[in-house]
């Protein structure tokens, strides 16, 4: 197992190496390649000048074997293949990590306008470059996700969502997707992302139709925070997270419900582990990852935001894992999503 100072130190630092399953943009908050790392799905930044780097299948620091093997995943077989009016799959849905399938359904968002945008978001910016499309229809996914599970191995999928602008958030356009796939592909475990929906019924709709785990992502629990990096999210109150995270605690499981804290936003790290610590009270999965500024975002083009120390990473990230050691709530008993796969946070690194 990869300690979590290591794994702390490879998430900010990166890897030099060449990866062909690559996340670009998108809906942040990284940009990563997909690698095997030790035998472990594990999402890197590739940073060419990094000090750590891959030769012959091993890690190396400035030429020193870590003694750690990485193999990049493999390009799927299904990336090759087009629906009936020529989409290629990889335009609807993508892996990440090893056995992975995610997808943003909707790719536009109404809080994406300079004044409103999260500014480690770029999820419009990887539809501008025809990396994908803007909606993804309930018919196409279910035909993607089948040809992924029968092709590459594919073992669960997530389903996130620009944030429309209906009460329910877009969540109903997710259940709609949910509801295609599970008819195509029964055994396949599906996790759903949105914003806490204005009507909290919706998240029954979502479970109703065969999501198996849910993620409502608030990033920071710092209403100074989210003034400056989410001014369109921050806007909406905390209040109305804790109904959501509650709701969806009794409609899902405890710990079949998660959310996004992102370390280098500017929160005092003795706050986020005390967030962390009333979200793992709730039942509610802390997925613990650091900032990491990608292209196309404010947050990069604007601000020139740095990835936080690693030190600062693996502190937190120790931190949180002992909480959730401590409630008995791991990812790996996550039916599907963010926290089940674990490849963007150091956190199973560090036992949880």
């Amino acid at each position: 197992m990869t300690s979590t100072a290591l794994r702390s130190e490879l998430a900010v630092r990166g890897v030099a190496l060449d990866a062909p399953v690559r996340r670009r943009g998108g809906a942040g908050p990284s940009d990563d390649g997909h690698v095997l790392l030790d035998g472990v799905g594990t999402a890197l930044p590739i940073v060419a000048t990094s000090r750590y780097r891959v030769s012959e299948g091993r890690l190396l620091l400035d030429g020193a074997d870590l003694g750690l093997d990485v193999e990049p995943v493999r390009r799927p077989a299904f990336y090759d293949l087009r629906t009936a009016d020529g989409i290629p799959y990889h335009q609807i849905a993508r892996l990440h990590g090893a056995d992975v399938l995610a997808t943003t359904v909707v790719q536009t968002c109404v809080r994406y306008a300079p004044e409103q945008r999260c500014r480690f978001c770029a999820i419009e910016e990887s539809l501008r470059s025809g990396a994908t499309t803007a909606v993804k229809t309930p018919a196409q996914l279910a035909e993607v996700a089948e040809a992924a599970v029968r092709l590459d191995g594919v073992r669960q999928l997530v389903l996130t969502t620009g944030t429309s602008a209906g009460r329910d958030r877009g969540a109903r356009h997710l259940a709609r997707c949910v509801r295609a796939v599970v008819e195509a592909v029964p055994d396949l475990a599906i996790q759903v992302q949105c914003e806490p929906p204005e009507e909290l019924a919706v998240l029954g709709d979502l479970r109703d139709a065969g999501a198996v785990s849910i993620g409502i992502h608030v990033e920071s629990l710092d209403e100074q925070v989210r003034r400056r990096w989410m001014p369109g999210k921050g806007s909406v109150p905390l209040s109305e997270y804790r109904a959501a995270w509650r709701e969806a605690v009794r409609v899902f499981g405890r710990n079949q419900v998660s959310t996004y804290l992102i370390v280098g936003l500017g929160e005092d790290p003795d706050e986020l582990v005390a967030g962390a610590a009333e979200l793992v009270e709730l039942g509610v999965y802390p997925f613990v990852v650091p900032l990491r500024p990608i292209a196309g975002t404010l947050a990069v083009d604007v601000d020139g935001a740095v990835t936080p120390p690693a030190a600062v990473v693996a502190d937190v990230t120790s931190r949180v894992a002992a909480l959730l050691r401590a409630a008995d709530m791991t990812g790996a008993d996550q039916r599907a999503g963010c926290a089940a796969c674990g490849a963007c946070s150091a956190l199973r690194s560090a036992g949880a």
